[in-house]
This record gives structure tokens, C-alpha cells and sequence, in this order.
């Protein structure tokens, strides 16, 4: 699985009914060979991933590929991911409303 993969399955993952009315825009800027840039748009229970990063983001997300898959398979704890600087978040807790839902949690 690649980090692509993982984020345009994405809106068959998230539970439409428990977001509902919430919006948020996440910006995923991913080194390395399987990387890239998305944007992970959530508008009123709808997820919609784009190549690029579109729009102004309420959390961005910075990582290698391989770190992102890491944690994403739970071969590296998401925490610990975050404290060494593996995985670089800029709005921490607009990242853990939404961690459970995307599977980074």
C-alpha cells in the first residue's frame, strides 16, 4: 500500500454520519519514492481527496513515505512517530479529531 492508495480510500473509510456538519482540510506533503502531495477535504460528512495541495488547510501533515505506511500499519506508534519528528503535524488537535477516522490512530 502506498501513501496514495491509502488516502483516496479514504472516503469509503470515514463514517459519514459522524462527520457530518464537521469541516476540515488536511494538507499531506509525503517524501520519498511513494510520495506526493494531497488534500483531504471533509465538507458535511463528504471526503474528497485531491492530488496537490488545494485550498488553505486547517492541519498539515509532513512525513516520509515509509514513516506515514509505518504508522498507518501500526508497525510505528503514531505518538512516538510525532515526538521524534517522523511525522510533523501542524494543528495537533484538529489531527486527533480525525486520526480514528482516517486510521492513523
Amino acid at each position: 500500500m502506498t501513501t496514495k492508495d491509502f488516502l483516496f480510500a479514504l472516503p469509503q473509510r470515514i463514517n459519514a454520519a459522524a462527520s457530518h456538519e464537521q469541516n476540515t482540510r488536511f494538507h499531506f506533503d509525503i517524501a520519498g519514492d511513494n510520495g506526493g502531495k494531497y488534500t483531504v477535504a471533509l465538507t458535511d460528512g463528504k471526503c474528497e481527496v485531491s492530488e496537490g495541495l488545494q485550498g488553505e488547510a486547517k492541519c498539515s501533515i509532513r512525513a516520509k513515505d515509509s514513516d506515514l505506511i509505518g504508522v498507518i500499519n501500526g508497525t510505528i506508534n503514531p505518538m512516538m512517530a510525532v515526538m521524534m519528528g517522523k511525522l510533523k503535524i501542524s494543528n495537533l488537535p484538529e489531527m486527533q479529531k480525525y486520526a480514528k477516522a482516517f486510521g492513523l490512530m
